[in-house]
């Protein structure tokens, strides 16, 4: 039975469009993006061969290209798609957060940066530049490697806050290992940094380490 040969009001974008987008399910979201299915199978039970090779929504949308394409009915083409939504959805939360005040946004922020940072393969240091009301103005990826004291430079941060005429600046980096648990030196750093930005006035107002399913903040852990 071909999906155009449902009812309406069981099709997915149909469905979608009368009961709002958290009425689909996991496949049938999938479904949408992949829009058509192969002889024997409909698009919706490639959405769900999907789900059971790669475990769930964030499997799919990790999983190497290669991997992707080489699934029956799926290509190059349905895998930019699915990255382009990927894509889209984190550049819609920033920009939210573009919006709003970043302090009055803590759960918005921290998913900003779980879906931007927890998989990345090494350690990446981001900074969010503040105006003087915290929304933010940018966020920039300044360093990568091991974050070590040496890595991280408070005069790259400095000019860098000093382009943006940012007032206060919040800090986040990703640990590869999963775990959100900030390190000693991670709390050395941050105080580096803090006493090096307050010289010209620019407050540091957090330092979020990022996990595989948490964000770790040092402010509310008493460590800034």
């Amino acid at each position: 039975m071909m999906l155009t040969d449902w009812p309406s009001q069981e099709r997915p974008r149909e469905k979608l469009l009368a009961q709002g987008a958290e009425s689909l399910s996991d496949a049938e979201l999938l479904a949408i993006f992949l829009r058509i299915g192969i002889p024997g199978a409909s698009v919706l039970d490639l959405a769900r061969r999907l789900l059971t090779i790669f475990g769930s929504v964030r499997g799919v949308l990790d999983a190497p290209p290669a991997e992707f394409c080489a699934q029956p009915g799926m290509g190059v083409s349905k895998y930019a798609q699915l990255q382009a939504a990927l894509e889209l959805s984190r550049r819609h939360m920033l920009q939210a957060m573009q919006r709003d005040d970043c302090l009055n946004s803590p759960v918005l922020t921290r998913r900003y940066l779980l879906t931007r940072m927890r998989d990345y393969p090494r350690e990446v240091f981001l900074c969010l530049f503040l105006d003087s009301q915290h929304r933010v103005i940018a966020c920039e990826e300044l360093f990568q490697g091991t974050l070590d004291g040496s890595m991280v430079h408070p005069r790259e941060i400095l000019r860098r806050a000093l382009h943006h005429n940012a007032a206060a600046l919040i800090f986040a980096h990703n640990h590869p290992s999963g775990v959100a648990e900030p390190s000693q030196a991670d709390v050395n750093m941050t105080h580096r940094l803090k006493n090096a930005l307050a010289l010209v006035d620019i407050r540091t107002l957090d330092h979020l380490v990022v996990g595989d399913t948490q964000v770790t903040s040092l402010a509310e852990r008493g460590m800034l």
